[in-house]
Order: C-alpha cells, then sequence, then structure tokens
C-alpha cells in the first residue's frame, strides 16, 4: 500500500489518501472503510444522454464522486472492494444524494475521510504502507568486507543497510590487523541487523556467503549475544539460515533464495504466529485457567488489574457498526499496550480467527492468576442455574 497523502488533525479528524498495489492491500483496505466514512474515487456511472432530436441513449462515463458510506462488501476469493453509499459532493452526472457503488481497484488511489481516527486503524495503515511489515524474510548477503542487509517482501526486494569495511590482507607471521578488521566488520553487520531486521515480523534470516564467511560471522555473532546476554539474537537463534551465495552483492541474493532448503523454510506464512498464540491460550486454559480468560467484560477486568500479558483480538470486531463498542475494543487494545502487553490482531480470514471468533472474538493471558474473576464467573453461571 502505497500513503500518498495524511491530513489528520490534533482531535483525529481528517483524511488519507492511499493507493493499494497488491491483492492483500484490498483487506487492509476493508478494515479501513467504516459505514459513516466519506469515500473519495474514481468510479464509473452509466448516464442517460438526450440529443436534439429528443432520442434517449446511455453512456458509461468515468467520474470521480464522493460517498457517505453505507455498506461495505468484500470478496475474500477475488480481493474485490465494492463500498456503497450516497453521493455528498456536486457531481455533473451524478445527483447530491443519489446512491452509487465504487469499485475500488489496485492501483488507483481514493481518499478515505473520517471523524475519528482510532489507533487501531492508523496502526493498520502504517503496518500496510510499510514494507517491513510485510517482509517475512531478511537476508544478510556478505563476504570480507561487504555486506548488504535486505528485506524481502513479496513484491520487491529493499537494501536496508550496506556496510563496508577495508580489511587488509594476512602477512606472513602478523595476521592482527586482518583478525582486528575483520572483528570490527561482523561488529557493524551485526548492529545493522538489530536496527534494521524487525523479528516480530521476519521468520526467517538467510545469511549468505561464499566460503566459510556466513560460518565464521555467525560464530561470532552468537559468542557475542552469549557474552553480553542478547536476548534478542539468541532467542531468534533458529531464525538464522546459512546458504551458499557466489559474493557479498545484493545480486547474489537470487541464488540464495533458490536454495530448496530456504524454500521449505519459507512454506510458513504470518499465520504459523497466530497459531502459536491460540495454542498456548489453550493449553493455559487447559493447566492454568485462573490465566485465562476469554470474553470481553472478563478480559477488560483482567485488564484493570493490569493482569494481561497477551491480547487476542479478531480483526472483525473493529469494525463493528456500532461506534462505542468499537471504540471500546480500540482502548483496550490501547491499555494493554500501555501497560506493556503484547496485542495481536488476527485475521478473520485465518483458520485461527476463525477459532478465536467462536471464543468471542477476544480472549488473553494473564501474567498472573487472577482468582477473583474465575469466582465471579462461577457465581455468574450457578445464580443462573
Amino acid at each position: 500500500m502505497k500513503l500518498v497523502r495524511k491530513d489528520i488533525e490534533k482531535d483525529n479528524a481528517g483524511q488519507v489518501t492511499l493507493v493499494p498495489e497488491e491483492p492483500e492491500d484490498m483487506w487492509h483496505t476493508y478494515n479501513l472503510v467504516q459505514v459513516g466514512d466519506s469515500l473519495r474515487a474514481s468510479t464509473i456511472r452509466k448516464v442517460q444522454t438526450e440529443s436534439s432530436t429528443g432520442s434517449v441513449g446511455s453512456n458509461r462515463v468515468r467520474t470521480t464522486l464522493t460517498l457517505c458510506v453505507e455498506a461495505i462488501d468484500f470478496d475474500s476469493q477475488a480481493c474485490q472492494l465494492r463500498v456503497k453509499g450516497t453521493n455528498i459532493q456536486e457531481n455533473e452526472y451524478v445527483k447530491m444524494g443519489a446512491y452509487h457503488t465504487i469499485e475500488l481497484e489496485p492501483n488507483r488511489q481514493f481518499t478515505l475521510a473520517k471523524k475519528q481516527w482510532d489507533s487501531v486503524v492508523l496502526e493498520r495503515i502504517e503496518q500496510a504502507c510499510d514494507p517491513a511489515w510485510s517482509a517475512d524474510v531478511a537476508a544478510v548477503v556478505m563476504q570480507e568486507g561487504l555486506a548488504h542487509i535486505c528485506l524481502v517482501t513479496p513484491s520487491m526486494t529493499l537494501t536496508r543497510a550496506k556496510v563496508e569495511v577495508n580489511i587488509p590482507r594476512k602477512r606472513k607471521g602478523n595476521c592482527s590487523q586482518h583478525d582486528r578488521a575483520l572483528e570490527r566488520f561482523y561488529e557493524q553487520v551485526v548492529q545493522a541487523i538489530q536496527r534494521h531486521i524487525n523479528f516480530d515480523v521476519v521468520k526467517c534470516i538467510l545469511v549468505a556467503s561464499p566460503g566459510f564467511v556466513r560460518e565464521q560471522f555467525c560464530d561470532y555473532m552468537f559468542q557475542q549475544a552469549v557474552k553480553t546476554d542478547n536476548k534478542l539474537l539468541l532467542e531468534n537463534r533458529s531464525k538464522f539460515l546459512q546458504v551458499h551465495a557466489s559474493s557479498g552483492h545484493k545480486y547474489s541474493l537470487k541464488e540464495a533464495l533458490c536454495d530448496p532448503s530456504v524454500a521449505s523454510r519459507l512454506s510458513d506464512t504470518k499465520a504459523a504466529g497466530e497459531v502459536k498464540a491460540l495454542d498456548d491460550f489453550y493449553k493455559m486454559l487447559q493447566h492454568e485457567p485462573d490465566r485465562a480468560f476469554y470474553g470481553l467484560k472478563q478480559v477488560e477486568k483482567a485488564n484493570e488489574a493490569m493482569a494481561i500479558d497477551t491480547l487476542l483480538i479478531s480483526d472483525e470486531l473493529f469494525r463493528h457498526q456500532d461506534v462505542a463498542t468499537r471504540s471500546r475494543y480500540v482502548k483496550l487494545v490501547d491499555s494493554v499496550k500501555e501497560n506493556a502487553g503484547t496485542v495481536r490482531i488476527f485475521s478473520s480470514l485465518h483458520v485461527s480467527g476463525e477459532q478465536l471468533s467462536q471464543l468471542t472474538g477476544v480472549a488473553a493471558i494473564l501474567r498472573f492468576p487472577v482468582p477473583e474473576l474465575s469466582d465471579q464467573e462461577d457465581d455468574s453461571s450457578s445464580e443462573e442455574d
């Protein structure tokens, strides 16, 4: 998704202009557009014309309309989005208040205006427009003295950093200068990896090089991580995959991506993270029920006790027609983040999202047991009996 313009005032009212670039962007758009918003986009309208002789004909014209949104329909198979509403801006072909349906298309820009842009919607725009969020794969293509840190998205490869260090040759009987320069080079590459790779999103980091450079670099990186107790690198050690490449230049990345071991590793999807979170919730519910809650009221009470470690919530809930209900979910998400909790927004198009919807669409894994909530639950169920 490409962000063309963003005008949001201090009171959170305003508009953004976006261009969807791939099918997945239509799903993001579906989650951004809500009933009551105003949408401006190019569309085709069938117009009746009357000639001087009085004969009536019709032809199709392309025009730009601004609609007040009344209904949104998304076809997940074809990735098509239709928005129905009434015209709210003067137009030579369409009367004010007349109904029209705009079909949003990839690579055609639209402007969306809202009276209130909440944090969840703004974060979705940020994620949709930032390639780092869709980049499942990162790569470090290197040779002695040269390294490129790249992010690989479904549609392109982005070079996020280039590390170049002059490494002197080994001299007979004296390798200290060479070794020191090599260590300095490795250290700079490690820093670039930590700065440019989002480990929450990336599921595989390819380390590609000719010869033994990749093995030596990975040994150095994890030895330093143990010495400095670098949890970020140690926890994500399994994501690093060593493959062969003919040089440290960016074009060598193609060889690395064609490696069969890489292809099997990348058959995973982002949904794997959601599946694991839901699995952790079910395990907690089975073994420590005082630390696993679902249902909005229960989860809100757990949040009041600052007990939520991970919040699992379906994106379906943010499409609720009632503004008050929708803002209640947004407040919950903001509050959990403020209390240093993790928020996982599940896609209702994934199997894990469907399972979560069966559990009311909102669930939480707690940091510590909250037995009072369980007791309240038991009391209410016995009263109902």
